[in-house]
């Protein structure tokens, strides 16, 4: 059985830039305070009790997993779409990679979709539903929410699981992109105390994420449009051999 082709490694790649991305790294210590319950302060503290850190990983999981549910039932819904019309794939395809370059000019700042600025990650909870099953719920509202940040990046990772040529396919590669942004969130739950004294360091490169993550909707964009996934997939074998095999 072969290694996964490129499509997956961008996938993730997609779901880490997805976490890194200007709307959602600066909040991880409000999400992490909303949906465990406990205050800023003492989440804040040098060295967490034990109580607290199993309330973060509980609650940061059950979170994941429903972010998780919602984007991997959007790749199942999509790539069932695109077999259905598979007839007008290619039209399809070419339409929605130039919105994904849309979308990448957006998050550059070359052109304004006012559309994409609406914020309803944590608005669509006045108050967290109680314990786990609302950490589940409260997730399922962050993947529904199709914020700024998220939408653009998530929308080319759902373009080509339009495209794939499998239900299974098209799931597993938005299970791939909900892994990208679950790990990056859950490492840095767990350890939110030190993420709040360091972020300061950070905060300055955020224009370059932003830069970085825009390039990358653009670069999807064009490849989606000429359908070089395949020559760009023989590239980068070519050059890394270990990442992918024929």
């Amino acid at each position: 059985m072969g290694a996964p082709d490129v499509t997956f490694y961008l996938a993730f790649l997609g779901g880490v830039l997805s976490f890194i991305s200007p709307c959602v790294l600066p909040l991880i210590p409000s999400y992490v305070s909303f949906i465990t319950g406990i205050s800023f302060e003492e989440l804040s503290e040098g060295n967490p009790g034990l109580r607290v850190r199993k309330v973060i990983l509980l609650n940061s999981i059950m979170f994941i997993l429903g972010f998780s549910v919602i984007f991997i039932a959007m790749g199942a819904t999509i790539s069932l779409l695109g077999q259905y019309f598979a007839l007008y794939q290619s039209t399809i395809r070419k339409v929605g990679a130039v919105v994904i370059i849309l979308l990448g000019l957006h998050v550059i700042g070359v052109v304004n979709i006012k559309a994409l600025q609406r914020d309803k990650r944590l608005h669509l909870f006045n108050d967290k539903p109680i314990g786990l099953i609302g950490s589940f719920l409260v997730g399922t509202g962050f993947a529904a929410g199709w914020t700024p940040c998220i939408g653009p990046i998530l929308a080319s990772i759902l373009m080509v699981a339009g495209t794939s040529e499998s239900l299974g396919r098209g799931i597993l590669l938005l299970s791939v992109y909900s892994l990208g942004l679950a790990l990056p969130f859950l490492l840095t739950s767990l350890g939110v105390n030190r993420f709040v004294t360091h972020f300061g360091r950070v905060r300055r490169y955020m224009p370059l994420v932003s830069f970085v993550s825009g390039l990358f909707l653009i670069v999807m964009g064009v490849l989606i449009y000429t359908n070089y996934f395949a020559i760009f997939t023989g590239y980068l074998n070519a050059w890394f051999p270990f990442l992918i095999y024929n």
